[in-house]
């Protein structure tokens, strides 16, 4: 569902007026590649996903928000979670022929913005919120994390998470005041380092340009697509949007020199090689790796920094490509990020507005365990069936 889908597509900047609607996002296979075997990471069930994604869904229509929309895949876990749910909303389920592949992801995302969503719930890793996030960087996200090698994500317990969703979602609170733009790096190639002509290959040197919501690393001596957990002595720059030093994964290497919050306006970056310093990091989940450490620094928003080659770039941990010796990748960090719920800042302007009291709830005296009726789709909206 995630991976290498992660370029900004055309962004939408239209204003969508809250109007109660949730859409929910779960990636069927994070929490379960091969990391999970070679560190000790958890694996995150389907039965386990359905069952959060019910408790995010109650909790959002307690909260306010009249309709749900989520998608169709063969794992089945928003139908699963959804189907047979019983609670006081609409919801609809959209199918967009999910193969489970990185492309689902992004025709998810597209069919939920069509369909102006508010609050997007994503149940993934950081892989999965960099895909959406590329697809729709001005959406707003409630990401609930699949495992324990993520930092996008939180542990946030799913019903309260689902409630600041509903809150957000229904207008019952401002985003202003508890869903701020995050941070993203955007790394891009545009030229050879020797100018504007061809590349060593003969060539017309072909520009890219990627995302990251947390980090962008450089490896020596490894390629694209290893799943692997990376080996510290290959780390040369690790360019990161936030960090902390309890944090697990590439970026806690800053985390441990130099932390760096979600709300500095502020980046860091680590070069490490061989001569360096040799520090413990906790790449993975009960994994500890040596890297060397060269120096550090902060990294002012907007400030640009050179990848340099050759090498393999890896973006919120996944390696997606390669910066040859005649490239020039420039990375910079920007609060140009989605909008990301602060769960417990959402939760305590709810209770303070008077949210919870049954009496100036959305849903004032209603039952919230009546049946509702399930719309399927087609991701262009054509109807597949109604069941009741």
């Amino acid at each position: 569902m995630a991976g290498s889908a992660s370029r900004l597509s055309g962004s939408c900047t239209r204003s969508i007026s809250p109007d109660g609607t949730v859409g929910i996002i779960a990636n069927p296979v994070s929490g379960r590649d091969v990391r999970r075997v070679a560190a000790r990471g958890a694996v995150s069930t389907t039965e386990d996903k359905r069952n959060r994604i019910a408790r995010a869904v109650i909790g959002a229509v307690t909260a306010g928000a009249t309709r749900i929309v989520a998608m169709a895949e063969p794992f089945g876990i928003a139908t699963g979670a959804l189907t047979d749910l019983r609670i006081d909303a609409e919801i609809e389920i959209v199918d967009v022929g999910a193969t489970v592949s990185p492309t689902d992801t992004i025709r998810a995302v597209e069919a939920m913005r069509a369909r102006d969503v508010n609050v997007l719930v994503t149940l993934g890793g950081d892989g999965t919120n960099r895909t959406i996030c590329g697809v729709w960087p001005e959406a707003t996200l409630v990401p609930m994390s699949t495992g324990t090698n993520n930092v996008f994500p939180s542990l946030t317990e799913p019903t309260v998470a689902g409630a600041a969703a509903g809150l957000l979602a229904s207008g019952m609170v401002d985003p202003e005041a508890c869903a701020p733009r995050s941070k993203l790096i955007t790394v891009t190639s545009g030229k050879g380092t020797s100018g504007d002509g061809p590349s060593q290959t003969g060539e017309p040197a072909r520009g890219w340009t990627e995302i990251a919501l947390i980090d962008a690393v450089t490896l020596a001596d490894d390629f694209v697509g290893n799943r692997m957990p990376a080996d510290g002595v290959r780390m040369r720059q690790v360019l990161v949007s936030r960090a902390h030093p309890a944090s697990i994964g590439l970026s806690s290497l800053a985390g441990l020199l130099q932390p760096c919050s979600f709300s500095d306006d502020a980046g860091v970056l680590v070069n490490c090689g061989p001569g360096g310093r040799p520090m413990r990091v906790a790449l993975a989940p009960g994994l500890y790796r040596t890297v060397p450490v060269i120096d550090h620094r902060s990294v002012e928003l907007g400030e640009a920094v050179e990848l340099r080659g050759p090498t393999v770039l890896s973006l919120d941990g996944d390696r997606e490509r390669t910066i040859g010796p005649d490239e020039a990748a420039i990375a910079d960090v920007q609060r140009s990020g989605p909008r990301v719920v602060d769960v417990d800042r959402a939760l305590e302007l709810g209770a303070a507005a008077g949210v919870f009291e049954t009496s100036r709830a959305p849903t004032g005296d209603r039952a919230l365990n009546e049946a509702s009726k399930v719309h399927y789709h087609h991701a262009d909206g054509s109807p597949i069936r109604d069941c009741c």
